[in-house]
């Protein structure tokens, strides 16, 4: 059979099986196990006929849903919000991969952009980063405390003050994707530029090192959520692009709870991020080695929760998946 052929054959009970685990339909019991036993067939003959196509990929995903939904034996409740960033979300962020690496290139290329324009024109930095944040900060260097500016606030008002700034531009490079994803990729090359050019700043003071061991403390975290909003962001967009066998309006429903599950996800480091700019950032003095372990930790949490758990949860979802098919 072609595989055009087997999705028209078969794509209403797809659908409806979809809708009960989404819990837009009910039906009994039985029936829901019926349906799950003909999903599974579906998928051995899809990964037979047509191994590399959507097909495959589609009844796969299915599929392991309903088998966390089916064989799930923790009750919800009180765990439900350990069950979702432990389970529910990295295995929903596994096929959202390709959006976040284009957040990260879209907003490591204008970076670098972002440099190059602040070395080939000197009114650049102050252009982007505004006279008065570099006024005060020629007058810090020349005091001989170049990151005094983390210094000026309490702990609490600024761990507030930079949590919900940072919180507000997340918020906007998710909710612009509603332009079709290009909304995203402006508030990306926007924050982009900025940081290139924050950099060259101090670079061209000779002062790099110094303003980068104090900066990614929290800027690691920081910037990399952002990174994950507008991957969040390209998430709506593309609901509204490529709807695929939904209507589009369906698929902007679907995009807008999986777009928000993300942001969801993000939380704890912003909290995170809040926290070290506004109580350890400020202590510029701390040796070198203890900056580089912060960095590196926060930069290891970021890649293993939003790049290497989800594929290890994926795997074990998929060895789940294929012993139960053999029952």
């Amino acid at each position: 059979m072609r595989e055009a052929a087997f999705v028209k054959k078969n794509k209403e009970r797809w659908r409806l099986f979809e809708d009960v685990l989404a819990n837009t339909t009910q039906i009994s019991p039985d029936k829901l196990s019926d349906l799950y036993i003909e999903i599974t067939d579906d998928l051995s003959y899809a990964k037979t006929f047509y191994p590399s196509s959507n097909t495959a990929v589609y009844l796969n995903s299915i599929a392991s849903k309903a088998h966390q939904k089916i064989y799930k034996t923790k009750k919800e409740g009180k765990n439900r919000l350990v069950s979702f960033f432990k389970t529910e979300f990295p295995l929903e962020f596994y096929k959202h991969q390709k959006q976040l690496l284009i957040a990260f290139l879209t907003f490591a290329f204008f970076t670098m952009v972002g440099m190059y324009s602040a070395s080939v024109d000197g009114d650049f930095v102050r252009l982007i980063l505004g006279d008065g944040y570099v006024n005060m900060t020629l007058e810090n260097i020349e005091k001989g405390d170049p990151m005094a500016v983390y210094k000026k606030m309490g702990e609490v008002n600024m761990f507030l003050g930079i949590t919900i700034n940072n919180i507000k531009v997340a918020m906007y490079a998710f909710l612009f994707g509603i332009l079709f994803s290009v909304g995203t990729l402006y508030i990306m090359m926007q924050n982009g530029i900025m940081l290139g050019s924050f950099l060259y700043f101090f670079y061209d003071k000779d002062l790099l090192w110094e303003s980068s061991r104090t900066i990614w403390i929290h800027g690691t975290i920081e910037i990399s959520v952002i990174i994950i909003a507008g991957c969040a962001g390209m998430v709506l967009g593309n609901g509204l692009l490529f709807p695929g066998t939904y209507t589009r309006l369906e698929s902007f429903k679907r995009s807008i709870k999986a777009g928000l599950k993300i942001m969801v996800s993000t939380i704890p480091f912003f909290i995170t991020a809040g926290f070290l700019e506004g109580f350890v950032t400020r202590h510029t003095e701390m040796p070198d080695w203890s900056a580089i372990i912060i960095i590196g930790v926060s930069l290891y949490a970021i890649i293993y929760y939003y790049v290497l758990y989800p594929r290890i949860i994926y795997k074990r979802k998929q060895l789940e998946l294929e012993e139960s098919t053999k029952l």
